[in-house]
């Protein structure tokens, strides 16, 4: 019985993090084209949430499991470096095009 709350648990907080991307990321319950209104808010919304549980449940099936030491490698090793150059270089191309804001030309 455990697991089973556990799973629950799980699915339900992919449905909730679903519902909340689905409302702020992709308009809720509004059609993404003026063309598709006809169809109810309340199918949009449920359309946009079922594409975000689809996209959670792809993942976890594709992705494998790593483990905790092997996650902290991948995050010091690889996505700190690269996130530290990336801030750089988007930095470097605003100032070369003189494009920072608050700044005089």
């Amino acid at each position: 019985m455990a697991f089973a709350l556990f799973f629950l648990g799980e699915y339900a907080n992919i449905l909730l993090m679903s519902a909340i991307m689905s409302i702020l990321f992709l308009g809720g319950w509004y059609a993404p084209f003026e063309a598709l209104a006809f169809i109810p808010g309340w199918a949009w919304l449920m359309l946009k949430i079922i594409f975000f549980f689809w996209l959670f449940a792809m993942v976890k099936a594709f992705v494998p499991r790593y483990r905790y030491d092997q996650l902290m490698r991948l995050g010091w090793k690889v996505f700190l470096p690269l996130s530290l150059f990336l801030v750089v270089a988007y930095s470097g191309v605003l100032m070369y095009l003189g494009m920072i804001p608050g700044m005089a030309n």
